[in-house]
Parts: structure tokens; sequence; C-alpha cells
């Protein structure tokens, strides 16, 4: 991308601009608006440091060109000068994409908290102990990350794992993390009850949600039906002796919530609220993704739900990630929590869909 002086000049007037609003003692009274100032000025301060960095490598290219088609400069100034073209043109590339990085425009939604609901798909008990496996590899990784992790509710199996489970991760960056593990997981081994050692299939489909804020959802209470009763246990007997179990419905969209975990109702109906809420933003984020779906249709961040994004082989200790193509060996690894290489390098493919369509829409504008 062309980065001349102007360019330069604009981008350091847009961070003065910044830095004098951060300086007027009424915006410093207002946590908000203050917080949201450092955030557009750090992010400003990078862009001109990126921008620099550009001009630094093309100035230098330029410089050094000139001295190299100098008649009249001397072959020791003219090697020099090659050293430094050399290197400006193998730095200018990768200075290049690092500004049209930080040039995208900032998702909202990567600092805020999540949640995540796991269900077993096809595959019967082994469908259920494999959900179980991706909940506690999630868990595991939240631990490795210092993230909190809060149960929100959970329906168990007969024979051990969930049918589903939904839980939140606090922490910094967490949707940033995780956001690429929505789709369906598919798991390949010989279950514990297979006396033949036959390999089986099964899955689970992960949804993951930003958590909604009240000021993303605004929910009216004549849009929602509030139901209590008793919680069920597996086999289907009363856990509680109090209407403590909350079910919700959101009669515009059918949207339903339950919530059995906790022996309070308030905490029941403050985690299905979280959930609902949840819900109701993904849906509209779904749809605002949907209007785009043809520049984004190929891309790691599609958010399709049913689609088979991964593969876990247990014969072979091997996971593969079919939409960027990854295959690690290291499956034993993988399902305790050390997820870390797999969701930089989907994130990173990510940036570069985003960076293809941005440059797209630049190019046809």
């Amino acid at each position: 991308m062309k980065v001349d002086q102007p360019f330069l000049d604009k981008l350091r007037t847009q961070l003065t601009s910044l830095e004098t609003q951060l300086s007027d003692p009424a915006v410093s009274a207002d946590r908000d608006k203050f917080t949201k100032l450092m955030t557009d000025h750090s992010r400003q301060k990078n862009i001109l440091f990126k921008a620099e960095t550009v001009f630094n490598c093309t100035q230098a290219i330029a410089e050094s060109e000139e001295i190299i088609n100098d008649p009249e400069a001397d072959d020791e100034f003219k090697e020099l000068a090659q050293i430094d073209l050399d290197e400006a043109e193998q730095n200018l590339p990768i200075a290049d994409k690092d500004l049209l990085i930080s040039l995208l425009r900032p998702d909202p939604n990567e600092s805020k908290n999540t949640i995540i609901e796991i269900r077993a798909g096809t595959g019967g008990d082994e469908a259920g102990l494999f959900a179980g496996d991706l909940f506690r590899m999630y868990t595991r990784f939240a631990e490795l990350k210092g993230w909190k992790a809060e149960t929100l509710e959970a329906s168990k199996s007969e024979q051990g794992g969930f049918k589903e489970i939904i839980f939140s991760l606090e922490g910094n960056d967490v949707f940033k993390e995780m956001q690429f593990e929505s789709g369906v997981h598919r798991v390949q081994r010989v279950p514990e009850t297979e006396a033949s050692g036959r390999i089986h299939t099964s899955a689970a489909t992960v949804a993951v949600m930003p958590e909604a804020e009240a000021v993303d959802i605004d929910l009216k209470n004549e849009e929602i039906r509030r139901d209590y009763y008793r919680s069920q246990g597996p086999g289907g007997q009363s856990v509680n002796t109090t209407d403590s179990a909350v079910r919700l419905t959101h009669i515009p969209t059918g949207l339903i919530v339950t919530c059995q975990d906790e022996k309070s109702q308030h905490k029941n109906l403050e985690k299905a609220m979280r959930v609902l809420r949840s819900r109701l933003y993904d849906l509209k984020q779904q749809e605002e993704a949907a209007k785009i779906a043809s520049t984004r249709k190929s891309q790691v961040g599609s958010g399709d739900r049913s689609e088979r994004i991964r593969t876990y082989n247990f014969p072979q200790n091997r996971v593969t990630d079919h939409r960027i193509n990854l295959t690690l060996y290291s499956l034993d690894k993988f399902v305790e929590g050390d997820i870390q290489e797999m969701a930089n390098e989907l994130y990173a493919r990510d940036l570069e869909d985003r960076l293809a369509v941005e440059l797209e829409e630049n190019s046809e504008g």
C-alpha cells in the first residue's frame, strides 16, 4: 500500500486529536468514553508506527537505488547501498502486510467473554463421552490461559459425559481465541465397550458465542415467558423439593433456555438470562453475517454450525482441522488442553481472509 508524507501527516493529526480529547477533564470523568478513546489511541498509535515502517522501507529503497545508479558514486559506497536495498526490499512486504492488518476494522466481540454449548451428536453413548472430552479439553485450556470457567447448565448422559453442557469462559481475549471452535467435531476411536476393537465414529457440535451484555441485547419482560419447576436428575427423579428450575421462552423467536443446576431459583434465572441474551446476540450476528455471505463464504470464521470442522483420530494420535488443512500428530496433548497452536493458525488464516476481502472492497471502491 502506498504510504507517503501526506498519509503520515493525516495519521499524526488523528493521533493528536485523540490525545487532546484524552486530556479533557470531562472525558476523564466519563469512564466508558475514556476507555474507548484509550483503545482508539492505542490502535492509532500502532497504525502510525506500522505506516512509518513502510515509509522508511520505501525511502531506503529509493535512496539506495539512487546511489547504485549514480555513475559518480564509488564501488564501496554502492556495495553498502546494495546491502541496504536488499534488506529494505526484504522487509517491505512484511511491513506492508502488518500495516494492512492494523488497518482492519477491529471486531468488538474479540474482547468479550464467551458462552460455549457442547451437544452430543451422532454416535450414541460414545458421542456423549466425546462431548465430555471436549468440555474437559476447553476447561483445561482455560486453566492454562488463566481464564475462569463456570458451568451454566448440564445434562449428563447415563454412560458418562454429557448430552449437553453449557458453560462460560471469562478472561482476556476469550472470544478471540475460542471463536473458531464452532462446528461439528468428529472423533474416531475404539470405545471401551467394543470387544472386537472396531473403530467407531461419532460427533459432537460446539457453538461458541460472545457473551452479550445488557447494552447489546435489550430483553423486554413482556417478550419472555418464565416457567418454574422442580429440577430432574438423569433418571427423571426430582433432585430438589422446590421449584428452582427455570425455563425461559423468548416469544418473538421461540428460543428456549432451561437451567436447573443451582438450588436457588434466582441463580438459575440469572444463568438462563445470560444464555438467552447471548443466543439472541449470536442470532443477530449470524443474520448480519448472512448479508455478506457471498464475500465471506470460504473464510474460516463463517460460523456455520453444521460444518464438520475437525477430526480427532485416536488410533493415529492425529487431529485434523479441515478448514485450514492442518494436521497435528499430538492428539494426546491436544485433548489435554494444548490447543494454542491450532487456535493461532486459525486466527492467522482468518486475518488473511479478512485482509483479502478488505483489499477487494477497496479496489472495487
